[in-house]
């Protein structure tokens, strides 16, 4: 690399502060740096501004390293911490203080008898460029002589944030639209170090749909909560990406390589960006459908009980195909199969419901005309061989027939029989799941039930 190509080398920043889990808000922004990062061969520098001594704490640290990590989020420096930097920023206060454009004010808040560090305002309209807001400008006079410390010892966020931002080289600061009021001070402070003003990207805001900024209220908020509830992170990081950026056209299913090779700060959109689980449901299923059969099964045992194991135990294949043909049907996120269990979608497939006899029967049917429906099934069904015994035959052999005599008369009852619920998949694929013998046993025991009712 020659010292051209390393002049203008992008750096971006990854700045949590470590005060609690990183929320939606927050990944979306670091997404939009490492894409950008890494669409233009640059660095990212990790760092934790825990200049909030009270409130940070070093589990938040380590959720953040491991949310990175279950993302594929990879970094290049670091990561830093601003409490392990305070050197630097001390030099920076009498670096200010001896040139004249900072002073010493009023005594500190905090009880310590120290004297606050404020930097002299230069009372002037700052313009920058905005990569997704165009040129923005802004009266300083509004803001007076603002703290920069607590003391000569004590700096506060605008400082260290300048100060690490000028030490690592950052080029560029991609971050949420509530921090453009703070840009102007920032680049006062990066004035008068001597500094190089960085290239700015302030993203929209996301919001629920109420319009109200994204939060508690709206549900999850959290990696760590999206995660339990059976989200991937492929599923999230396309969603997330799709919030307040598009590629240009109608595609939604992106991979993290796909995104970062379609990334450009110009096709960032400057209005607020609406959270929609249902989108999100969508986007998620479609990675889904990618895995694998084998890491497709595995997540849903991270997510079934451990009586519903015992059951499966044994039973393998059986539980294999209602993966295949249930569960990857059914489900958007793993953490549907958990509501699927509780509604008894799977118990069926195991034990032989109990039938209540009167819900058996369609609409005006009999169950005198019932019985003679499921005599025909059984009947045409026994004629299938067990190894051709697939939902898709069992269709075949049925459908224009349970045209002719009403189909809600024969799949109805078909349906109810082998499942016991008012609810459940077509009677075709639960038939291919439990197999020739289990479906006709089944059946006749519908029938014996069926005409053990007396009618009147």
């Amino acid at each position: 690399m020659n010292q051209e190509d390393i002049k203008n080398e992008i750096i971006v920043r990854f700045p949590p502060s470590p005060t609690g889990r990183l929320h939606i808000g927050n990944i979306r922004s670091l997404l939009f740096n490492y894409f950008y990062a890494r669409k233009n061969n640059g660095k990212i520098v990790m760092r934790f501004e825990d200049t909030d001594r009270e409130r940070s704490k070093e589990e938040f640290e380590e959720f953040a390293l491991e949310t990175l990590d279950e993302l594929g989020i990879d970094f290049d420096k670091g990561p830093f911490k601003q409490s392990k930097r305070n050197e630097f920023y001390i030099d920076a206060i009498e670096t200010l203080l001896e040139k004249g454009v900072a002073f010493e004010g009023e005594e500190s808040k905090d009880g310590s008898g120290d004297k606050v560090i404020r930097i002299k305002n230069p009372n002037k309209k700052i313009k920058f460029t905005d990569a997704v807001r165009g040129e923005i400008e802004i009266d300083t006079t509004d803001f007076g002589d603002f703290v920069i410390a607590r003391s000569k010892t004590n700096p506060l966020y605008h400082l260290t944030v300048v100060v690490d931002d000028i030490d690592m080289g950052i080029t560029d600061v991609i971050r949420g639209e509530d921090h453009i009021t703070s840009t102007p001070r920032q680049i006062i402070l990066i004035e008068a170090l001597g500094g190089k003003i960085p290239n700015y990207a302030h993203l929209p805001l996301i919001v629920g749909e109420d319009k109200k900024k994204l939060g508690k209220r709206h549900g999850a908020v959290t990696w760590d909560e999206f995660k339990k509830m059976g989200y991937l992170a492929e599923g999230v990081i396309n969603y997330l990406a799709l919030l307040g950026w598009n590629p240009g056209d109608d595609r939604e299913f992106f991979t993290k390589e796909e995104l970062i090779k379609e990334f450009s700060l110009e096709k960032i959109n400057n209005s607020p960006a609406v959270f929609d689980y249902k989108k999100l449901d969508s986007i998620n299923r479609m990675h889904m459908q990618k895995l694998s059969d084998e890491i497709y099964r595995s997540r849903v045992f991270d997510f079934i009980s451990e009586e519903l194991k015992k059951e499966i135990s044994g039973e393998s294949e059986k539980f294999d195909l209602i993966i295949q043909k249930i569960i990857r049907e059914r489900i958007d996120k793993f953490g549907d199969i958990t509501e699927l269990e509780k509604l008894g979608e799977f118990n069926y497939f195991f034990k032989k419901p109990e039938i209540e006899k009167e819900k058996l029967l369609f609409k005006d049917s009999t169950f005198k005309k019932t019985t003679e429906i499921l005599k025909e099934i059984k009947t045409k069904l026994d004629e299938i061989e067990e190894n051709n015994f697939t939902a898709e035959n069992l269709k075949e052999k049925l459908w224009d027939w349970t045209g002719e005599i009403g189909r809600g008369y024969a799949l109805h009852p078909l349906r109810f029989g082998l499942s016991g619920l008012q609810r459940s998949p077509d009677p075709f694929t639960i038939a291919e799941i439990l197999g020739k013998d289990e479906t006709l046993e089944r059946l006749e025991n519908l029938i014996t039930l069926c005409e053990e009712k007396t009618e009147i």
